[in-house]
């Protein structure tokens, strides 16, 4: 798979976040001058991008970083597994530990420890990319 493909979402957020910011900055402009004309004043660069650089970070910090937090931060942590997203998974995974137990008797904890020690497995919790480990692909 290409890195473009790969990263679609990602080079599409990109695009979306750089349109919208020259939109921001490109409108806050002709909103600049209208107001400068309006009080009989020429239009400064300077104060402009004072203006718009507290009004960008006031937007950035109120809107864009909680919404980062809240998406990407509890994704990161559900996914390096956080105690809270754990829950689940030992459920699961204790479910499937007794079933081998069922079938395979006394080869189960031999199989289990196997099966576990290919996945990066410890105390029934994967480590961060433990299926792209190449014993892990070998399991039959």
């Amino acid at each position: 798979m290409s890195p473009a493909k790969k990263y679609a979402y990602a080079w599409i957020t990109i695009g979306f976040f750089l349109i919208s910011i020259a939109g921001h900055w490109i409108f806050g402009w002709f909103a600049f001058v209208n107001e400068a004309s309006e009080h009989g004043q020429q239009p400064e660069v300077a104060s402009y991008l004072v203006v718009m650089g507290r009004d960008t970070f006031e937007n950035w910090q109120s809107e864009f970083l909680q919404l980062l937090w809240q998406v990407v931060g509890l994704a990161y942590f559900l996914y390096v597994g956080s105690s809270a997203s754990k829950e689940n998974d030992d459920r699961v995974e204790a479910k499937i530990d007794a079933l081998i137990k069922l079938q395979a008797g006394k080869d189960a904890d031999a199989m289990i420890d196997d099966i576990d020690r290919r996945y990066l497995r410890t105390h029934g919790h994967a480590q961060p990319h433990g299926s792209d480990n190449e014993d892990a692909q070998s399991l039959p």
